[in-house]
């Protein structure tokens, strides 16, 4: 066991998981309203307007959204793209898990809780595997099989590895 606790780390590319969540919310809420304004992504937050005041203020200084004071605020060409990238990481995980065959409410709390610790390449290749079993079904169902059946494998680190008869 370690005896040192590890620090959350930042995501995998260095920004915080609050500026993700952020960027992702603000073009959600462009996308359905055509813009999007202190108080609306307060409410979809759940925070109070004056912590979402001060990271809008903080997101505008790094660059990823044009804000003006009681006006409201759009995402800048960087801003863009990392929203869409946080989209696109949210949507490959929440396919993987729904593939492996886990509930909605469990789906939504694992992408919440690992979608900012992945790196790129992990990324890519859960993408890759997501397309594979969309393009392969049946390869799908196999696992599922697997899966339900743990007692039936054995090897290194399974059930009945170390078994002798």
């Amino acid at each position: 066991m370690r005896s040192k606790v590890r620090k959350a780390r930042k995501p995998a590319l260095g920004r915080s998981e609050s500026t993700e969540d952020h960027l992702e919310r603000i073009q959600e809420l462009i996308e359905q309203k055509g813009y999007a304004r202190v108080a609306d992504l307060a409410a979809s937050l759940n925070l109070s307007t004056s912590a979402v005041s001060n990271m809008v203020r903080r997101l505008a200084q790094r660059g990823f959204v044009n804000y003006e004071r009681y006006r409201g605020f759009t995402l800048t060409t960087t801003g863009r793209q990392v929203a869409q990238q946080v989209k696109e990481r949210h949507t490959t995980l929440t396919e993987f898990l729904q593939l492996i065959g886990l509930d909605d409410q469990t789906v939504d709390r694992e992408v919440e809780g690992i979608e900012h610790h992945l790196r790129p390449e992990t990324l890519a290749l859960l993408s890759q595997l997501v397309s594979f079993w969309r393009a392969h079904p049946e390869q799908v169902q196999a696992f599922k099989r697997f899966a339900k059946h743990p007692t039936a494998r054995t090897g290194p680190g399974r059930p009945n590895a170390n078994k002798r008869e």
